[in-house]
Order: structure tokens, then C-alpha cells, then sequence
């Protein structure tokens, strides 16, 4: 991926499907989240194969915005970009560029004066959306405490061939691991092939406090079973294995927002979800944009609800 994008081009797909190409009913913004922002070109394809439009992933966050906006709105974000859909050119992008909607806001990083961009409200999403952003990802810490984080990830990255129940029982794993701590714990699926578990804090530990607490659990796991687990980001080192990526856990990096849709194949989200879900073997990547799967999950009670009012400072901190 290339940090500096070109201007979007391709013509727009005037036959795609609002969301989901497996004819389920489609979302609809309609009384949920509105917005001023207008796409252009709407029915464009961001993912061809699972026909899912802009206007179907604008639907998306419409249906999970109530849910989603406490983990995006100012914070500081990362994108990833598809303007000729997840088949074509991707780009990481951080800084803004030419054609950037107002409503993507900007700030300056006090620490060292790069550009910051973050989101006020439903607006800013819709913006990004028409920015052809495919993925969505986020600092963990908000614009107020850039040097506070609020949370903590474990991102559980398994190599080819691991099987996702191997997976599964990793994020298990960390669960009670982080109950022997005392740390409340939450998951989700990453949307691709593994589990990310966040533990929530009261900001007041720093970043570097809160990364080398991540490594350190990280590395705690690999010394009790090295055959399954590394902390190693080396591809060497994780044939085999899963990674436990700690490296998200520093100032200016980034992991993929709950609700988030991903750039694979599936148009897959990164869903919150219960443990109960995950010991009943809940895929990572079970929920596609506007599909019946992903609508019955978000008819159920959220289970992150209290996310940021289960947080605890960071022992140390």
C-alpha cells in the first residue's frame, strides 16, 4: 500500500446491490443515521464480487452507528482506501489529501507536528465512505489524551494453515489470563482469520507503560507454549504459529475499529461479540456487510456495551 493516494478514478457500477449479494433484505439508512454528505456514484462496487455498493456500506454503518460511534468519533485514524474497489489499488492513508471532505476533520500532533485526521459524528464516516475507505482503523486513545491510551489489543494473527480453532483457544487463553489479573476483557472478530481481544482502560498509564505491558504478556504466552504462540513479528519465527501482535499497543499505531468493514473477500466486518459466541466456535470472518448473519447479530443485546465503563487504569500507571 502507498501512503499517498492518486485522485479516485473508474467509472461508477449502476447495477450494484445496496449491501449483502446474497439477496438478503439490505439495510437502509432510513431512521437510523443520517447525513448531509452525498456520495457520488452510490451504486459504485467497492467489493464486485460480494456486490457490495458504497451506498451499501454507508448503509452499514447507518444500521451499527449507535454501537460503532464511542470507538471512531475523535479519534485519531488510519484508512485504508479502494477507490476502484478492493480488487483494484489499495492505499494506507493518514494525512489528508486533495478532495478530502470537510468533515473529515485535522489536527496537529502536538508531540511532533504531523497531521492527524479524526471523525466528529456520522458525517465523517459518510465522508470517508465517499473517500472509497474500505477499512477503518483507529489510535487507542482519543484526541483529548493522545498520550493516554484507553485500551489495550491483543491481535491474534495466525500463520497459514493454523487451524481457527487453534485460534479460538488462544483467545480463550488470554481471557483467563487476563482474568488472573484482574483486567476486563472484550472480543471481536478480526473480520479476516483471527480474534481480537481489547481490554478497556481508564487512561492514565502512557504508551510506553501500556506497550510494554502488552509485550510482556505477549512474550508470557510464547515462553508457556512456544510451539503454538510467538511475539515475534518475523515471518520465521511465526511459521506455524499464531502471533500475538503487541505492536498495535504503540503511540500512532493502529488496529481496525469495531464495526469496521474489512478489504477481504467476503466484505467481511470486524463484529463485537460475546465469549459464549466465540466457545461456540463463532468464525472470524462470519459477518458480511448487510448480510442476514450480520443483521441477526446486531439485533442482539450489544455486547460491548459498557465497554469504556468496565475500564481500569493499568496497574503502574
Amino acid at each position: 500500500m502507498q501512503e499517498k493516494p492518486k485522485a479516485p478514478a473508474g467509472k461508477a457500477d449502476t447495477k450494484a446491490k445496496p449491501a449483502g449479494g446474497k439477496g438478503e433484505t439490505s439495510v437502509k439508512s432510513a431512521g437510523r443515521a443520517k447525513t448531509v454528505v452525498k456520495l457520488s456514484h452510490p451504486d459504485k462496487l467497492l467489493w464486485p464480487q460480494e456486490k457490495v455498493s458504497k451506498q451499501g456500506l454507508l448503509d452499514h454503518y447507518a444500521l451499527v452507528w449507535p454501537r460503532m460511534q464511542q470507538y471512531v468519533v475523535n479519534r485519531p485514524l488510519s484508512l485504508v482506501r479502494a477507490p476502484d474497489g478492493v480488487g483494484g489499488q489499495r492505499f494506507f492513508q493518514k494525512h489528508a489529501s486533495a478532495g478530502m471532505h470537510e468533515k473529515i476533520a485535522r489536527m496537529k500532533d502536538p508531540m511532533d507536528g504531523e497531521e492527524i485526521l479524526f471523525i466528529r459524528d456520522f458525517d465523517g464516516v459518510a465522508a470517508l465512505v465517499q473517500l472509497g475507505v474500505v477499512e477503518i482503523h483507529i489510535w487507542g486513545c482519543t484526541i483529548d489524551e493522545l498520550d493516554k491510551p484507553d485500551q489495550i489489543i491483543f491481535d491474534l494473527d495466525p500463520d497459514e494453515g493454523v487451524d481457527v480453532k487453534a485460534v479460538r483457544a488462544a483467545a480463550l487463553q488470554i481471557r483467563g489470563q487476563l482474568d488472573e489479573l484482574s483486567l476486563p476483557h472484550f472480543v471481536k472478530t478480526s473480520g479476516g482469520k483471527g480474534y481480537h481481544v481489547v481490554v478497556p482502560l481508564k487512561p492514565s498509564a502512557d504508551w510506553d507503560e501500556v506497550k510494554d505491558f502488552a509485550h510482556d504478556f505477549a512474550r508470557a504466552l510464547e515462553q508457556a507454549a512456544p510451539d503454538r504462540y510467538t511475539a515475534t513479528l518475523s515471518k520465521k519465527a511465526r511459521t506455524g504459529k499464531i502471533f500475538v501482535d503487541y505492536l498495535r499497543n504503540g503511540r500512532g499505531s493502529t488496529t481496525v475499529a469495531p464495526y469496521s468493514s474489512r478489504a477481504k473477500k467476503g466484505a467481511t466486518v470486524s463484529m463485537p461479540a460475546t465469549w459464549a459466541e466465540i466457545e461456540a466456535g463463532l468464525a472470524p470472518n462470519a459477518f458480511p456487510v448487510g448480510d442476514k448473519t450480520t443483521l441477526k447479530q446486531l439485533a442482539k443485546a450489544d455486547p460491548w456495551a459498557d465497554f469504556f465503563k468496565q475500564g481500569k487504569p493499568l496497574k503502574g500507571g
